[in-house]
C-alpha cells in the first residue's frame, strides 16, 4: 500500500520538464539531478516533495526522449507513483524498469495536496481528502514482480530470468 500526498502538474509534461537539459553535466551525479526534478514545471517542487508522495500529471506525460534517468531521479525524490490521464510509451517501460510505478487513471478527479493511498496489485486509490476512490488498470503480474523488486535491474539480479 502506497500512501502520500499529490503534487499536480498539467498535460504534456516532457522529459525536458522533468530534467532540463542545461542540467546534463549532472546525469553522473544523480542524488544532485533529483534536487532539480520537475523544477521548470515547478521550482518548488523538490524542496516541497516527501517520501511516499505522488505526481499527479494529465496527458501525454514523459513524451520527447528517452532519457532513463528522468524516471530515476523522480524516484529519488521520493515519489512513490505517477498517476497521469496517458503516458508517453518509452515514459512508461523506463517507469517500470526503475521501480517507480506509472498509473493510468482519470486525474482531473484529485486536487493538489490531496492526500492518496495506492493498492498497486488490487489497481485502487482511495482519495482520503475527498472521499473518492478511483481505479487503474491492473498491473500485469510479472510488471508487478518488477516494482516489488525495485526494478529491472534487481529483478534480474534476484530471479535471473523473466517468470511469466
Amino acid at each position: 500500500m502506497l500512501k502520500g500526498k499529490t503534487f499536480k502538474f498539467g498535460d504534456n509534461i516532457s522529459t525536458d520538464l522533468i530534467v532540463p537539459g542545461r542540467l546534463a553535466g549532472l546525469r553522473s551525479n544523480l542524488p544532485e539531478l533529483a534536487k532539480h526534478v520537475l523544477e521548470d514545471a515547478d521550482p518548488t517542487f523538490a524542496s516541497k516533495v516527501k517520501k511516499g508522495d505522488f505526481v499527479v500529471g494529465g496527458s501525454n506525460f514523459g513524451l520527447g526522449s528517452s532519457r532513463e534517468h528522468a524516471p530515476l531521479v523522480i524516484k529519488m525524490a521520493g515519489v512513490s507513483a505517477i498517476l497521469a490521464k496517458s503516458v508517453a510509451r518509452i515514459f512508461f517501460r523506463n517507469s517500470i524498469n526503475q521501480g517507480l510505478p506509472i498509473l493510468i487513471c482519470e486525474t482531473s478527479l484529485i486536487d493538489e495536496g490531496d492526500e492518496l493511498e495506492v493498492d498497486l496489485a488490487a489497481g485502487n486509490i482511495q482519495d482520503l481528502t475527498n472521499g473518492r476512490s478511483l481505479t487503474f488498470g491492473k498491473i500485469p503480474p510479472v510488471m508487478l514482480n518488477i516494482l516489488n523488486e525495485g526494478g529491472l535491474l534487481p529483478y534480474i539480479k534476484k530471479y535471473g530470468d523473466f517468470k511469466l
